[in-house]
């Protein structure tokens, strides 16, 4: 269990004095789901997250503690001998990253969407990998036909409902698939089937692709008692 006070305490300290080492945070939010940040600031009951130039606002409520992002240093880079493509699941991957999301749950994602084809396109307009709808592309400066900007927007549009919801995983998708505004009117999952089957799929997705690293992640907890949780 994390101690939320003396977490807090603890991050602040450290970040003081390890500056040169890392390169951002994760948020824990109350749920366990992690966001990444470069900064964060608590102004009484509000925690700004501070990314990319942008700031999100959630509730402090919302968030259990920090952690510090360690810096992986860089190789210096090689000339290409030719030019390389990269694939779909490398976009995903680079861009859940870039956003501080599991890889596994964008990859979940992109499945249901659009089962992995660049050139899908609905019935309703939505384009890409991510189907974005051309309007969402215009909100986050994308263009949807691209692959790597469609990922990128797509998967900065998760983070920021996620980030709306609070951590729901259900809400943000169902918000995803069906638009915020009919996720405010229903407060939660619509009673749409198409909706309702999509959360349903890609959490399943999702779950089945996380329980590996989850196991793998508990056993070394298990070994390893954590500094911060109470004696038992």
């Amino acid at each position: 269990m994390i101690l939320k006070a003396r977490a807090v305490k603890i991050l602040t300290a450290s970040m003081a004095l390890a500056s040169a080492c890392f390169a951002g945070e994760f948020a824990v939010l109350s749920n366990g789901f992690r966001i990444h940040a470069d900064r964060h600031e608590v102004t009484g009951p509000v925690v700004r997250l501070y990314a990319g130039g942008g700031v999100t606002e959630i509730p402090a409520t919302g968030v259990a503690g920090f952690e510090a992002e360690e810096e992986i240093p860089r190789l210096p880079a090689t000339a290409p001998v030719g030019a390389a493509s990269v694939s779909p699941d490398e976009l995903v991957a680079a861009a859940a990253g870039r956003n501080g999301l599991p890889a596994e749950l964008v990859r979940s994602m992109v499945s249901a969407e659009s089962g992995y084809r660049a050139d899908a396109v609905s019935p309703k307009g939505a384009i890409g990998l991510m189907q974005l709808m051309p309007s969402t592309a215009r909100e986050y400066g994308a263009d949807p036909r691209d692959p790597k900007q469609n990922v990128e927007a797509g998967t900065h549009y998760l983070r920021d409902l996620l980030l709306k919801y609070d951590g729901s995983v259900s809400h943000a998708l169902a918000a995803y698939n069906a638009g915020p505004g009919v996720v405010d009117r229903y407060h939660g999952v619509p009673p749409y089937r198409e909706t309702q089957a999509y959360v349903a799929r890609v959490i399943r997705k999702y779950q089945k692709k996380d329980a590996p690293a989850k196991a793998t992640s508990s056993s070394a907890a298990a070994k390893t008692p954590d500094p911060l949780s109470p004696p038992k």
